[in-house]
C-alpha cells in the first residue's frame, strides 16, 4: 500500500481548487439579486434557491471537459453515474437513500424533545394555526390531522422530484469531489467535502436561510449539518460506486425537512432541532459508529472502469 504522502500528491489540487472555486462564485452570483434586493422576502427567490443547486454540476462539467479530470474513458465510472455496478448492491442502496433520511430526521425530532430543544405537538394546534393563516380569508382550513397524514405519505413522492434539484449538487459533491478527494484516505475525504459543501451554502445562509442566523455561527452550523448528512451520503456514493443513491438521499432529506414544523408546539431553534441541526448530528453520528463499527467503509468499488473491487484507502 502506498504511503500517505504519494496518495495525497495524486489529489489533483489545481482541479479541486478550480471546482470550489466555480462551485461557490456562481452560488454567490445566482443569489447577488436576493442580496441586492430583500433577501429572501424577494419572490424570485423560489427561482434562484434550485437555480443555485445546479452550480456545482456547472464546476463539474468545467473541470470534467476543460481541466479533463478525470480523462476520457473514465468519466461515467468515476462520476458514477454508469454503469451501475454491483447492480443489486445498488439498487438495494437507492432504496435506503429513499426511504431512511425521513426515519432519521424524525429520530432528531424525538431526540430534539428528549434534550428539551423542541416542546411536540402532537394534537398539530401550532401547524393548524400556520396553515389558516397561510390560507386566503374565507377559505375553511380543512382537518389538519388529513393535512398532516397526506404530507407524510407524499414524503416518498417528494424526495424523488427533489432529487432532480439534488442531482446538480450530488453529481458535484459526491460525483466529482468525494472521489477526486478520496486519494486522502476515505475519512478526511469525507469531511474536507462536506466541509466544502456546507460552506458553499453561504450565500443564503447568510441571509437567514435554514437557522434564521444571518452571521458565521449560520455557517458553522450548516456546516457541521453538512458534514454530519456528507458522512452518510459520502458512504451511499463510496459503498455502491454510484452517485444515485446519494442523490436519491439528498432528495429525501430535502422532502423530509420541514417535518419539525408539523409537530413543534412552537418555532424551535433549528440550529438545535432542524434536520441540520445539532440532534441530527447526533443521530447522524450514532449511524456512522454503526457503519464502521460493522465494516462497511472498509472495502469499497473501485471508481473506475473495472469491475473488481479494490480496497479503500487508509481512513
Amino acid at each position: 500500500m502506498t504511503s500517505r504522502t504519494t496518495r495525497a500528491e495524486s489529489v489533483h489540487w489545481p482541479a479541486v481548487a478550480a471546482f470550489v472555486l466555480i462551485a461557490c462564485a456562481l452560488a454567490w452570483v445566482v443569489v447577488l439579486p436576493l442580496w441586492l434586493g430583500r433577501g429572501l422576502a424577494e419572490p424570485i427567490s423560489t427561482v434562484l434557491l434550485p437555480v443555485m443547486m445546479f452550480t456545482p454540476a456547472i464546476a463539474t462539467l468545467v473541470v470534467t471537459f476543460v481541466m479533463k479530470v478525470p480523462g476520457p474513458g473514465r468519466r461515467a465510472r468515476f462520476l458514477g453515474l454508469w454503469p451501475l455496478r454491483p447492480a443489486k448492491r445498488v439498487v438495494w442502496l437507492m432504496v435506503a437513500g429513499w426511504l431512511v433520511p425521513p426515519l432519521l430526521v424524525a429520530l432528531s425530532i424525538l431526540l430534539s424533545a428528549a434534550l428539551g430543544f423542541v416542546q411536540l405537538d402532537l394534537t398539530f394546534s401550532a401547524f393548524a394555526s400556520q396553515l389558516e393563516g397561510a390560507l386566503p380569508d374565507g377559505v375553511p382550513v380543512p382537518p389538519v390531522g388529513a393535512v398532516v397524514l397526506a404530507q407524510l405519505a407524499l414524503l416518498p413522492v417528494g424526495a424523488l422530484f427533489n432529487s432532480v434539484f439534488a442531482f446538480g449538487e450530488e453529481i458535484g459533491w459526491r460525483g466529482w469531489l468525494l472521489p477526486a478527494l478520496r486519494p486522502l484516505g476515505t475519512w478526511p475525504a469525507l469531511v474536507l467535502s462536506g466541509v466544502i459543501w456546507g460552506l458553499w451554502h453561504s450565500p443564503v445562509i447568510l441571509l437567514g436561510y435554514n437557522f434564521g442566523r444571518t452571521d458565521i455561527t449560520g455557517v458553522l452550523f450548516m456546516i457541521g449539518g453538512c458534514v454530519a448528512w456528507g458522512v452518510l451520503l459520502g458512504w451511499l456514493r463510496l459503498r455502491s460506486a454510484s452517485v444515485w443513491p446519494a442523490v436519491i438521499a439528498h432528495g429525501s432529506l430535502n422532502a423530509a425537512g420541514g417535518l419539525i414544523v408539523l409537530f413543534a408546539a412552537a418555532q424551535p431553534d433549528l440550529a438545535l432541532a432542524g434536520p441540520l441541526g445539532v440532534a441530527a448530528w447526533i443521530v447522524l453520528a450514532v449511524v456512522a459508529a454503526v457503519l464502521v463499527l460493522t465494516g462497511q467503509f472498509r472495502r469499497q468499488p473501485a471508481l473506475a472502469d473495472t469491475a473488481s473491487p479494490v480496497p479503500a484507502p487508509r481512513p
